[in-house]
């Protein structure tokens, strides 16, 4: 009998569903005896243990189904230890919501924030493997995040749909693309959208540079641009802030402007004259189903993690690595940010072809 817990924190994405088909199916593929808990929205469930026993026909049919069928929510790491309006101890409540089903492994999927939590519940002594989701792709040790190209798709067929309004209109156009404090989304997106501009959380930018960029397309007879913005996206003078003085800037920023894309957009029209346009996707990026590639993503990670599960390897993230799965220890992971290197060779690529990132 192996009995295994599931439980999906943070914020939802494409291919959830279909990694913990991956983890089921393998499982049941093996097992005689399997019993599944699923925990509903995420730590919450195991903290108040809010679960069901799960019938392995219910991972039937949900390969394509996008968002979770446990449902999801932000439980932040830095408030895992303080108790709750209760008193509750999180932590200890977990512990003992797992004990109390004889557990023999809790596979939680989730982002940087999730996997940090996980890793702390490996530490307190519980079996914990933890699946990467994010369509930020912002994961230490993982090539790559299942969902991050389900949204890469959505994000470029705005930045696509764009391209034929602001060419008939001869306009500058602003797509901000989601991804929080890194610029992977906005960097593919932008390259497979043709984007001409792409502003990046990793390279801040000079304001300059992108109004010179706007002025060489003029002159070269090309009467409109597309700017890729993270919603990250950071000038040099705000880069050289510190923390503190950061934050305050960007309160002061937020009582201005809606997000950083209309600051852009207003600094650019100051500059120039120039009516600009801004366009925010949003969390359309995350909804819908999982595009193909993210669904095999999600269907081998999930039976590499079955299979960790029934070799008793625990305490591990089951990431890609050079197109090969592996088993990365949490301890080595968690807590780590994967970001762009402003000097990887897509960057040097992208400028090549005359892309301009402000700097």
């Amino acid at each position: 009998m192996k009995r295994i817990g599931l439980l999906t924190s943070g914020g939802d994405c494409q291919a959830l569903n279909a990694t913990m088909r991956g983890v089921v199916k393998g499982l049941a593929n093996s097992c005689d005896e399997l019993e599944v808990y699923g925990f509903m929205e995420g730590y919450k469930g195991l903290i108040y243990g809010n679960y069901r026993l799960l019938n392995p026909k219910e991972f039937s049919g949900i390969l394509t189904k996008g968002g979770t069928i446990l449902g999801s929510s932000r439980q932040p790491f830095k408030q895992m230890r303080v108790p709750d309006a209760n008193g509750l101890d999180k932590v200890e409540a977990m512990k003992h919501t797992y004990h109390k089903l004889r557990l023999d492994c809790l596979v939680i999927l989730g982002g940087n924030g999730t996997q940090k939590s996980a890793n702390m519940l490996r530490e307190e002594g519980l079996n914990i493997i933890h699946l990467p989701k994010t369509i930020d792709n912002d994961i230490f040790g993982t090539d790559m995040t299942f969902g991050f190209y389900s949204a890469v798709n959505i994000a470029t067929e705005a930045i696509d749909c764009i391209h034929t309004t602001a060419a008939s209109h001869n306009r500058v156009f602003i797509v901000e693309v989601m991804g929080h404090k890194v610029g992977w989304l906005t960097l593919y997106a932008g390259l497979a959208g043709g984007a001409d501009i792409i502003l990046l959380p990793e390279i801040p930018y000079d304001i300059n540079s992108v109004v010179k960029k706007l002025e060489a397309r003029g002159k070269a007879g090309k009467g409109f641009t597309i700017l890729a913005v993270a919603e990250g996206a950071i000038s040099k003078e705000d880069a050289k802030l510190s923390k503190k003085e950061l934050k305050k800037k960007q309160a002061a920023d937020a009582q201005l402007y809606p997000c950083v894309s209309y600051k852009v957009a207003a600094e650019i029209q100051e500059k120039t004259g120039q009516e600009i346009r801004v366009t925010v996707p949003g969390h359309t990026q995350r909804g819908g189903g999982p595009c193909p590639y993210d669904r095999v993503l999600s269907t081998l990670l999930g039976a590499e993690a079955a299979r960790a599960i029934l070799d008793e390897d625990y305490g591990c993230m089951i990431g890609m690595v050079n197109n090969e799965l592996k088993r990365i220890p949490l301890s080595e992971c968690a807590g780590k940010l994967k970001t762009v290197d402003p000097n990887c060779q897509v960057i040097q690529e992208a400028k090549e072809i005359g892309i301009c990132f402000g700097d």
